[in-house]
């Protein structure tokens, strides 16, 4: 490979501080670091989304307001790594709530058998791949993706012409040009010894935001039970997004949560984050308001790996 793969983590200023924790995790857990880069594709560095702060947009079929201090404002720039690696060499995309427990050069390195991209399903049972796909970390040929036009599929879903749910779960995508990752590299919030990278997806649990207001918009159930969904869907326009969405709960599972602020602990030794920084994203209510005595009684990690189960 003439061009240096690099890792992406996409993430806007809520989510910064994960952002963080997961490059360390990604430089912590591999033996190639000369090998590869890693960059933060970050919303303020791209206008076009700013510029369509409160517009409507289709998502699952539905007209809803785009608006940047969501908790997720950053998923559209997990198409741009093609772009930014001037449609060359190899780029892996993750979500900033994406932590590795191991060497990631392995998936880097690997045979993609012409593939344009590699990823899992949604699906936690099912591996099928007509289905929609998990875009949250995907492996990238970038040559073979030309087709990707951020900024201008971006403005597609606020003319009508592209569904936000359909792009993000790689419907619009010839099934031919993907190829199937194993779960284990995307392991939606299970952590055990067989993870690779750990998938903090659901939200309401995420370790570093227990207690917070809630700051993300559920989807739209009308597939699964329509009733719901337009309740959901009256209650935005009665009341705002964000209403009667109550607080983030704790994690389940302790060894997710001291594994994130083991690797914060990491983080803050090592000085790739200062404890201004965490004091700052708690005022903010991006992190939980007992970070800092969370960070301090978390084992080392070496400890959680230990405990984690076969």
């Amino acid at each position: 490979m003439d061009t240096k793969p690099c890792v992406f983590i996409h993430v806007n200023h809520q989510q910064i501080l994960g952002a963080h924790v997961a490059e360390r995790s990604l430089r912590r857990f591999s033996q190639h670091n000369d090998e590869f880069d890693i960059k933060f594709i970050e919303t303020r560095d791209h206008p076009f989304l700013a510029a369509r702060e409160s517009e409507l947009f289709l998502r699952n079929g539905v007209k809803r307001a785009w608006h940047m201090n969501d908790l997720q404002s950053f998923t559209p720039l997990r198409f741009m790594p093609p772009e930014l690696m001037g449609f060359k060499g190899r780029a892996l995309i993750i979500d900033p709530d994406v932590f590795a427990v191991s060497d990631v050069w392995e998936l880097l390195s690997r045979d993609m058998e012409g593939k344009a991209i590699l990823c899992r399903p949604r699906s936690r049972v099912s591996m099928d791949i007509n289905g929609p796909m998990a875009s949250s970390v995907m492996l990238l040929d970038c040559a073979k993706l030309k087709h990707w036009n951020v900024e201008q599929q971006f403005n597609e879903m606020f003319e009508g012409k592209r569904d936000y749910k359909k792009w993000i779960t790689l419907q619009y995508e010839d099934r031919a040009n993907i190829g199937l990752l194993e779960k284990n590299w995307n392991d939606l919030d299970v952590l055990n010894q067989r993870t690779r990278m750990l998938h903090t997806t659901k939200r309401w649990t995420q370790p570093w935001k227990t207690g917070l207001p809630v700051d993300f918009m559920p989807a739209d159930k009308f597939k699964w039970f329509p009733p719901l969904g337009w309740l959901l869907h009256l209650r935005r326009k009665l009341f705002g997004d964000y209403a009667f969405l109550g607080h983030y709960k704790a994690h389940p599972d302790k060894n997710q949560e001291n594994l994130f602020f083991g690797l914060l602990r990491e983080c803050l030794d090592l000085g790739t984050v200062s404890p201004a920084m965490v004091r700052h994203e708690m005022l903010q209510n991006h992190v939980r308001k007992d970070a800092e005595s969370v960070v301090n009684a978390a084992p080392p990690l070496e400890q959680t790996l230990a405990a984690l189960p076969a």
